[in-house]
C-alpha cells in the first residue's frame, strides 16, 4: 500500500476505525475522540487520497467504504500490525537465551560473589555464559559505552560520571591465622600484632606495604611483612599452612573459616564499599535488568530497582 505524504498515525487509526465500524460516531468512540474530530479526520483523508473513501449509506445508517477504501484495508492492517509489533516491549527469556554477560571486577568481589551468582544464573538460564575480566582503567569507559562490559564491580571512587550504580555491600577487615596457631586464640595487642610475620596481598605499588602499613605509619609503627602475593585467592591457603597473619575483607575470609581463625585487628582500618555500575544506555535493557537482579540477589540485596548515579567511597587492600 502506497500512502500519500502527510498521513500520520492519527489518520491511519481513523481509517481503520471507519473501515471496521462503518459509522462516524462509533468510530469516534472507538478512538476516544469526538464526532466532529472524527469528521475532520475523514475530510483530511479525502484530501490526502484525492477521492472519497466513504459514502453515506442509503438507509442513512452509517457510511460505506468505496472500492478504493476496501483496497487499502489489507495494506493498512499490515502497517498497523508492524507498528504494533515495533512498540511491543522486548521480553528476555532466560531459559532459552545464549547470551554472554561480561563483568569487570577484581579478585575480592569475584571470590565473594562469583559462586552464588553462577549458581543463580545456571538455575534459570543454563545456556547463558558469564565472563569475569579484570578491569582496564584506561579502556573501561569505552568498553562500558560500547557494551563490551555489561557491569563493572568495584569501589565507588572508580566510577565514571554518568554511570548508573548501586551499592552491593559494605565490608570491614579482619585478621586471619591458621587453626592451631601457636599464639592461641586471643586477640593480639598492637605490639604483638606488629611483631608477628604477615602476608600481604598487593596487586600494584609497593609489594610490601598496604593500607594496614599506612594506618600503622600514622601511629608511628610498622609491622613485619614476611611475604607478598598478588592474588587474593592465594592468601587463605598460604595462611592456613603457615604461621603468617593476613588482614583481608571479612566476607572473603569467612569463606575459609574451617581452616582459619578470624579476629578483629588491634587498630582502626577503613571500611570497604563495593558497587555495581553500568552504562545508562543499558539501564532498561530487559536482559541486562534480569542479570543485574541476579547480581543484587547474589550480593544479598532485595530485588529492588533502586540505583543511583556514580558516587565515591573509600577502600583499601592490604
Amino acid at each position: 500500500m502506497k500512502l500519500p505524504s502527510g498521513i500520520g498515525m492519527d489518520l491511519l487509526l481513523a481509517l481503520d476505525a471507519l473501515l471496521v465500524e462503518q459509522n462516524i460516531t462509533h468510530a469516534a468512540l472507538r478512538l476516544g475522540i469526538s464526532q466532529p474530530a472524527m469528521s475532520a479526520r475523514l475530510v483530511r483523508l479525502r484530501q490526502l487520497f484525492g477521492e472519497r473513501l466513504f459514502v453515506a449509506a442509503p438507509n442513512g445508517r452509517g457510511i460505506l467504504p468505496t472500492p478504493r477504501a476496501l483496497a487499502l484495508r489489507p495494506g493498512l492492517q499490515r502497517v498497523l500490525s508492524g507498528i504494533s509489533t515495533l512498540l511491543e516491549p522486548v521480553v528476555f527469556e532466560p531459559g532459552s537465551s545464549q547470551r554472554t554477560f561480561v563483568i569487570a571486577l577484581h579478585e575480592n568481589p569475584a571470590l565473594v560473589l562469583g559462586a552464588d551468582l553462577v549458581n543463580r544464573i545456571r538455575e534459570q538460564a543454563p545456556q547463558v555464559r558469564l565472563r569475569f575480566a579484570l578491569p582496564d582503567p584506561d579502556d573501561l569507559p569505552r568498553q562500558m559505552e560500547h557494551g563490551e562490559i555489561d557491569v563493572f564491580i568495584g569501589p565507588g571512587d572508580a566510577a565514571e560520571p554518568g554511570w548508573v550504580g548501586r551499592k552491593l555491600f559494605a565490608d570491614d577487615f579482619v585478621t586471619a591465622q591458621r587453626k592451631g596457631h601457636p599464639r592461641g586464640l586471643r586477640k593480639p595487642e598492637l605490639p604483638a600484632f606488629c611483631a608477628a610475620p604477615h602476608l600481604l596481598v598487593s596487586a600494584e605499588g609497593d609489594p610490601f606495604s598496604g593500607f594496614v602499613d599506612h594506618a600503622l605509619a600514622r601511629l608511628g609503627l610498622s609491622r613485619q611483612v614476611a611475604m607478598s602475593v598478588q592474588s587474593y585467592a592465594m592468601a587463605p591457603p598460604l595462611v592456613a599452612g603457615t604461621d603468617l597473619l593476613c588482614t583481608l575483607p571479612r566476607r572473603l575470609l569467612q569463606r575459609f573459616a574451617l581452616s582459619l581463625d578470624l579476629f578483629d585487628p588491634p587498630l582502626a582500618l577503613p571500611h570497604l564499599s563495593i558497587h555495581a555500575y553500568w552504562h545508562p544506555r543499558h539501564h532498561e535493557d530487559a536482559a541486562s535488568v534480569w542479570f543485574r537482579e541476579n547480581l543484587f540477589q547474589a550480593a544479598g540485596l532485595e530485588n529492588l530497582p533502586g540505583a543511583s548515579s556514580s558516587g565515591s567511597d573509600g577502600h583499601g587492600a592490604g
